[in-house]
């Protein structure tokens, strides 16, 4: 193949793209990235995801870059583009208003992710069940303890931090319109992509940060056409990313404001949908 003419480079969402919800990346996806790569393309993880939640399993399929934070932190290769981080000011609001009104949040950085106070049995509750009273819970903790929960770090401290990427917030009794419009003079908020956080969960970025700015500097840097992007995607911080490239491509497991604005939906992440979208274009 003419590599100058046909390359692209695709930036690939994480979760519910290339990672299913068990944790679990689907064969074909391992197999679509590494050949579309021995076959010239670049490929980069763009995600919400802060850089402590990308696992070596994840890297060890092999990419050329990381957009990490949905925007606010940037790798190419193994050199650092920039890294955009919250107010401390801002980072301590955020940190009151949640403490005041009982919800529980993780603050991300590059280093570490910084869990709330009453977070892990609230995740675990969410995951596993009824770990006090049901041992069924107790063996689904057991047996497939979820890597997620190995990632946080956790303290009493008041986790007043000058470090933070963003924030993700787990569903709360706090409806999250409310959460929005208290925020939004810091931070925008969307809702989050992760099953196991709630449906009416969170993430919270500054603003004018999202994926596609990122793409834009990336595509600038590498000195690449836009014309030569593709992107895809199934959250709604993925909406920006697939209006900005080239091809902006779907899941079929998307959220469905996505499957509205992209340019192809491609299958389910279990019906080896990058996979096929690869395949589709050439790429492999």
């Amino acid at each position: 193949m003419n590599q100058q003419n046909n390359r692209k480079i695709v930036f690939i969402d994480i979760d519910g793209t290339l990672l299913m919800e068990n944790g679990i990346i689907p064969e074909s996806a391992i197999q679509a990235c590494r050949q579309a790569r021995k076959n010239g393309h670049l490929l980069y993880l763009c995600t919400g995801r802060s850089k402590a939640e990308i696992y070596d399993y994840i890297w060890d399929i092999g990419f050329d870059g990381l957009i990490g934070a949905a925007g606010g932190y940037v790798e190419n290769g193994n050199e650092m583009l920039y890294h955009k981080k919250v107010t401390p000011e801002d980072a301590r609001h955020l940190v009151d208003y949640f403490n005041a009104n009982g919800v529980d949040f993780i603050l991300e950085s590059n280093t570490a992710l910084h869990g709330s106070r009453n977070l892990q049995p609230h995740l675990e509750r969410r995951i596993y069940g009824d770990l006090l009273n049901d041992p069924e819970a107790q063996e689904r903790k057991r047996l497939s303890p979820h890597p997620y929960i190995a990632t946080l770090t956790y303290g009493d401290e008041e986790l007043y931090l000058d470090d933070v990427n963003k924030i993700c917030f787990l569903e709360s009794s706090l409806p999250f319109h409310q959460i929005q419009e208290e925020l939004q003079d810091r931070f925008t908020a969307i809702q989050c992509s992760i099953p196991i956080f709630g449906e009416h969960s969170g993430e919270l970025m500054m603003p004018g940060i999202h994926k596609a700015s990122a793409i834009a500097d990336v595509l600038n840097h590498l000195n690449i056409p836009r014309e030569h992007s593709m992107a895809i995607g199934d959250g709604l911080n993925d909406m920006e990313m697939l209006e900005y490239v080239q091809v902006g491509v779907a899941m079929g497991n998307a959220r469905e404001p996505l499957k509205f604005i992209a340019d192809e939906i491609t299958d389910n992440i279990e019906d080896d949908g990058l996979y096929n979208c690869f395949r589709k274009h050439g790429m492999i």
